[in-house]
């Protein structure tokens, strides 16, 4: 029988990505990663890790078929370890928490609970979340943060006084080695496998894998529509610049485009790749282009820049959040493709974080934007702008001729028309 487990907590910051780290190292070599939400930089982690790419499962971006189809058709290993985000029931008001992925795949939910300094209110904590909704599916807990054996044999005893039901899988001692993360999320730079495995191991040191595994067992339904807009495929070819700068892609995203454009070529610009003349559509997807670190890998790509710069003259562009960057000028004082007649600055503050709509051809595209740049000044006219909105609108958006790029992230599967791909043609 298949396994599947869904990690979360009661908040951020609480051990979910170095839990899910460690038994993504304890199943490497049969095991299927998935992550709650629109991060890009845990599956980062996740791949590196497991072998395999990590697959994005989000509950505002998809409707609940969509999820399991999702779900099923990447789920082709003997084990799913599935990441939450945030706590537990963080995002439900949107349908995309933990819970409601959860609840929607029927995949058992393990608390990671943070026991530092506290003992009999971790049971109430606990009890909380298990009473706060009935069709929750937590049915074990991993306590973080133990300073002695004694401290937790002592929390144990209270949760299974007070909370029937919920197993207690064992204990992560208090001070191990962590990750260091940058203004975007884990350092990518802490990849190396030698310090993956003895950190891992340091996790999973107390805690009981078998009596884990006694909760993971999942029975799979069948799908059976694809419940996504169908497209013709393309006889047409497509170019992605991915690399070390634009590494903001879904995996689903490049399943997608391989199985609807007649060829995907993947562009590095970090190398100077230019792309190919053959090539009918562009995408820049996000990443790193602001920071002068990420900045330097990039400023002396000239043949990339020149490639991109011709073919945009011509050919469809689409470029997410740092593609869009850098098809403007510049941003402060670094020097950008100069595409789009658009500055940008970077800010010591969020300028976004969370779910956005944009609309587009008279219809409504869900998706995700995180960013610390800003546009310095409005736009010329002859730029169309499409706003990006959570409670008010915000320009994040802007199409001049066959150039369409925007701030947000999205899912393309669900959203074809955001990379040129509906019946009608968006532009």
């Amino acid at each position: 029988m298949k396994k599947a487990l869904v990690i979360s907590a009661i908040a951020s910051n609480q051990g979910k990505t170095l839990l899910s780290m460690a038994l993504l190292h304890h199943y490497k070599k049969n095991v299927r990663p998935f992550k709650c939400g629109p991060d890009f930089i845990d599956p980062q982690f996740h791949q590196r890790i497991a072998g395999t790419p990590s697959i994005n499962l989000d509950g505002y971006m998809m409707n609940p078929e969509q999820l399991q189809w999702m779900f099923q058709n990447y789920f082709d290993k003997d084990v799913a370890i599935l990441e939450g985000v945030m706590g537990y029931y963080d995002g439900m008001d949107k349908g995309a928490s933990a819970y409601d992925v959860a609840k929607i795949l029927n995949i058992p939910s393990l608390l990671l609970l943070d026991a530092g300094g506290s003992y009999i209110t971790i049971a109430a904590v606990l009890k909380g979340m298990l009473s706060f909704r009935q069709d929750n599916t937590i049915q074990a807990v991993i306590l973080n943060k133990i300073s002695s054996p004694m401290h937790y044999e002592l929390v144990k005893k209270h949760i299974e006084a007070e909370c029937e039901g919920v197993i207690v899988c064992g204990w992560i001692q208090k001070g191990l080695q962590t990750l260091s993360a940058t203004h975007l999320g884990l350092d990518l730079k802490e990849l190396e496998l030698d310090k993956i495995k003895a950190v891992s191991q340091d996790v999973l040191k107390h805690i009981d894998i078998k009596r884990l595994e006694s909760v993971m067992d999942i029975t799979l339904k069948p799908v059976r529509n694809y419940p996504f807009e169908k497209v013709r495929k393309k006889e047409a070819i497509c170019a992605v610049v991915k690399d070390e700068n634009f590494s903001f892609l879904y995996h689903d995203n490049l399943k997608f485009l391989e199985e609807v454009y007649q060829k995907v070529i993947l562009i590095s610009a970090t190398k100077d790749e230019a792309i190919p003349d053959e090539a009918d559509i562009i995408i820049l997807i996000g990443g790193y282009v602001e920071t002068e670190e990420h900045y330097a890998n990039i400023k002396d790509s000239l043949c990339f820049k020149s490639s991109l710069i011709k073919h945009a003259k011509h050919k469809q562009v689409y470029a997410e959040c740092a593609g869009l960057i850098y098809l403007g000028e510049s941003c402060d004082e670094k020097k950008m493709s100069g595409i789009l007649p658009i500055t940008f600055t970077l800010t010591n503050k969020r300028e976004r974080l969370g779910y956005y709509n944009c609309e587009l051809a008279g219809e409504v595209i869900k998706g995700h934007a995180f960013h610390y740049s800003k546009i310095m000044q409005a736009p010329p006219t002859d730029i169309k702008l499409y706003k990006v909105s959570k409670k008010s609108a915000k320009e994040g958006g802007y199409k001049q001729g066959n150039i369409f790029a925007t701030y947000l992230h999205t899912m393309w599967r669900v959203h074809p028309q955001a990379v040129f791909l509906s019946p009608s043609q968006v532009f």
